[in-house]
């Protein structure tokens, strides 16, 4: 990266991202002193009163307890079983039938190949590591687990023919080391730990996959088993230089045993021994100590919002992704791959852009937890990977990312089997995918919305976004009828190379509007300017047909297709939406014709689904395509697979929820836009919306009884509160605040940075209490079999 680069890099890191994790990080109690209103005003709950602030947070413990997973039968693949993670190493527990042993998968989010000339999917795949298996003296008979998601631990009991097992599991939150203690009785005191390691080769290689390697491609040699002392390693060079480490020691103390075991990675060079003998050397040989500031971070990673829903099952899901994503996903950790950290065979080993990563990430904003975006680190560091992959004709300016890269960004060849390239507009080899880097870019551009950070729009979107828009810039070409026109894209998935692509059309519409108004916001006079108000001018309108939106100029919608890249306009993007009654026709049509052909949809297709009717305002359809997912596609431990697991299905699903609770696209919060009649309660505090503000509010009775803004930037504030009646709006004082009626529901309120105001019906006295709301029905917990 050239000076001017590194400048950048260390500005949004030291910057802009570390300035987003200070807002974010001081954990937000449920309960913590809100706005003083007067007497009058304040029902059964105080102004800041709720169901914790207890010194020992019990209410929260208990709240989250109720999500636990819980098993008491043996899982059997990694469909089934416990997942324990920190960004880096994963770890993924099961039993595979035919054995004895309980197998500790050990698998790491930097571990990949170095070999580019064989594209992302082979050379630069990730790669398995292994797994540690814990082989009891007895037969196992029966296991009680649960997952404790407020620890992030899993513990219980293993029973055996000859005694008992007590477990206990973590994979730290801030140092990549899995700890197991084991408490055996006697029967048991002769339990082995053996690890196998795994071929470090790209799982796309497994025969069941039908997907053979390109000509020339080897696997890497065998690894090397050491004993160091008390400490055994295996080492796994790569014929690419480098390699990685598994190092694992066992502590004993009477009838307890705990083991720990890390992965160190390096490229290029060689293996780190002596990094992996320091990090399982070092630690605390008690997991109570050890444990303590793991404990900690997740303690304080829950409390950063809240949000409860009378669907018992649904809100157990959500919460075991807010803990899946915090296993998963670190600002400094690589985007993630289609699996997450927890690699399996499957023929998707590798990052994929055209809709994998955006899904991914979608939740840590309304969620408030920004610290986990990965997406806007990697693509401000690795910006030169994203320069050389546009193909040298156009490369001058212009940023562009592959459907599919490793974690640096990079993909390899690009051709054939090896992978799949940007592609060029109008030619058919590679497919020409060229919009995914602006999709990605929406990604940042909702981490700006939500935190109104001027460096990151500055130092990261404004440059990435130029780039991504001047690539589209040298193919746009008048037509006859006075309109710019697309040659020939790809609409991601359907299997179609189509001019005037709606996929392309909608991100470069996207695209040059957003750098216009960051232009404005940073008071930037860029050259570029007139040619992104052409473009707005002048682009070619969508293609559209009986059944609404079609794939292209003369492709329309005529197949089963599980992806929504067709309607990206409708959702996330909302340049098309439900608010513009000219719109509504269409976008009826267009989805009702999409998810009427069964035969390609998966569970993403029922997420995208439950959003756009979300943003419809019809709750019950959302919550109607939400329980498809659930009941149709997700796991007993709320994972995902197609043709090989893929994360970012279950995680979208959560940001679906958060369409239905607050929408805040287009400058204005929605609260409670899309709720079904049947939930008459639901409750969210601290829920983080674009603008940077900070939002409480709680439904019951079947209507929304008060919201509460807390502003972080002074942004303007623009809210549909969804209260019937006149108005009532405080300060934190209990003062009354300056706002204006706008019609249609929507208010707009005075706030400056810092300011918080309380929105409620006047004559009513609002409880403010934030706790959690009664089910509607008792849900079983996700895992296997009843709890304990």
């Amino acid at each position: 990266m050239d000076g001017a680069g590194e400048v950048t890099r260390r500005g949004l890191l030291g910057g802009a991202l570390a300035g987003v994790a200070g807002v974010v990080a001081a954990p937000a109690a449920l309960g913590a002193p809100g706005p003083a209103v007067p007497a009058e005003a304040v029902g059964s709950g105080s102004a800041g009163g709720g169901w914790v602030g207890g010194p020992d947070e019990r209410g929260w413990t208990e709240f989250l307890a109720g999500s636990d997973l819980r098993w008491r039968r043996l899982p059997t693949t990694w469909a089934e079983g416990p997942f324990l993670g920190n960004g880096f190493l994963g770890s993924g527990i099961y039993a595979p039938p035919g054995g004895n042993s309980i197998r500790f998968n050990v698998q790491h989010s930097e571990v990949q190949d170095h070999r580019p000339e064989f594209g992302a999917l082979f050379g630069l795949a990730r790669i398995p590591i292994g797994h540690l298996a814990l082989t009891p003296v007895g037969a196992i008979t029966g296991v009680d687990w649960r997952l404790d998601l407020d620890k992030a631990e899993l513990r219980g009991i293993i029973t055996t023919a000859a005694g008992s097992i007590a477990l206990r599991a973590i994979v730290h939150s801030g140092r990549s080391i899995l700890a197991v203690e084991l408490t055996l009785t006697a029967g048991e005191r002769e339990l082995t730990w053996t690890f196998h390691p795994a071929k470090a080769i790209s799982p796309r290689t497994d025969p069941r996959f039908n997907k053979p390697a390109p000509p020339g491609f080897r696997p890497n040699p065998d690894p090397v088993l050491e004993q160091h002392s008390d400490t055994r390693l295996a080492v796994q060079p790569l014929l690419a230089g480098g390699g990685h480490v598994t190092a694992w020691r066992e502590v004993s103390r009477g009838s307890r045993r705990t083991l720990f075991a890390t992965v160190a990675w390096a490229h290029p060079g060689t293996p780190p021994r002596a990094r992996a003998l320091h990090a399982v050397r070092s630690v605390s040989p008690s997991l109570d100590g050890f444990a303590r500031d793991h404990r900690r971070w997740w303690r304080e990673y829950y409390r950063k919002s809240f949000l409860s829903v009378p669907d018992a099952r649904l809100q157990s899901f959500y919460w075991i992704q807010l803990y899946k994503i915090a296993a998963a996903a670190r600002a400094d950790a690589p985007v993630m791959a289609t699996t997450g950290p927890w690699l399996e065979p499957t023929p998707w080993p590798a990052t994929w852009w055209n809709l994998n990563v955006q899904l991914e990430y979608w939740l840590i904003h309304g969620s408030n937890h920004l610290e986990l975006d990965a997406v806007t680190r990697s693509l401000d560091r690795h910006r030169d990977a994203l320069r050389e992959q546009v193909d040298a004709a156009y490369r001058d300016g212009s940023y562009g990312v592959p459907r599919t890269t490793d974690m640096f960004l990079r993909n390899g060849s690009g051709t054939g089997t090896a992978g799949y390239g940007i592609g060029v507009p109008g030619r058919a080899e590679p497919t020409p995918e060229v919009g995914n880097l602006v999709w990605a870019l929406h990604n940042v551009w909702l981490s700006y919305r939500h935190t109104m950070d001027e460096h990151l729009l500055r130092e990261v979107l404004f440059p990435l976004l130029r780039g991504a828009i001047r690539y589209y810039l040298h193919f746009l070409t008048p037509g006859p009828d006075g309109r710019l026109h697309l040659p020939f894209t790809f609409s991601p998935e359907y299997g179609v190379n189509a001019p005037d692509c709606t996929y392309d059309l909608a991100l470069l519409r996207w695209g040059c509007k957003t750098l216009l108004a960051a232009a404005k916001t940073l008071r930037v006079a860029d050259p570029m300017t007139g040619r992104w108000r052409e473009v707005l001018a002048k682009l070619a309108d969508y293609p559209v047909d009986a059944n609404g939106y079609m794939i292209g100029a003369g492709a329309p919608f005529a197949k089963s297709h599980r992806h929504y890249s067709h309607l990206l306009q409708v959702y996330p993007l909302y340049e098309v939406t439900w608010e513009q009654p000219e719109h509504r026709k269409l976008i009826e049509t267009s989805l009702e014709h999409w998810i009427s052909f069964e035969g390609a949809l998966q569970g993403y297709s029922f997420t995208g689904a439950a959003s756009i009717s979300a943003q419809m305002g019809r709750g019950e359809k959302a919550e109607f395509y939400l329980g498809e997912l659930l009941r149709r596609f997700v796991k007993p431990n709320t994972m995902y697979a197609e043709s090989g697991p893929v994360i970012e299905t279950p995680l979208s699903a959560a940001q679906s929820l958060h369409d239905m609770l607050c929408q805040s696209w287009g400058g204005v919060i929605r609260v409670f836009p899309a709720v079904p009649a049947g939930w008459r309660e639901a409750v969210l505090h601290e829920f983080r919306t674009e603008g940077a503000f900070l939002l409480s509010a709680k439904r019951s009775g079947g209507a929304t009884q008060w919201v509460r803004l807390r502003s972080e930037a002074g942004a303007p504030c623009l809210l549909r509160p969804g209260i019937e009646g006149e108005l009532v709006i405080r300060d934190r004082w209990g003062l009354p605040k300056r706002w204006k009626d706008l019609g249609g529901g929507a208010i707009e309120i005075a706030l400056r940075r810092g300011e918080e105001v309380l929105v409620h019906r006047k004559g009513v006295r609002p409880d403010l209490a934030i706790k959690p709301v009664t089910p509607n029905t008792p849900a079983e917990p996700w895992g296997l079999g009843r709890a304990w």
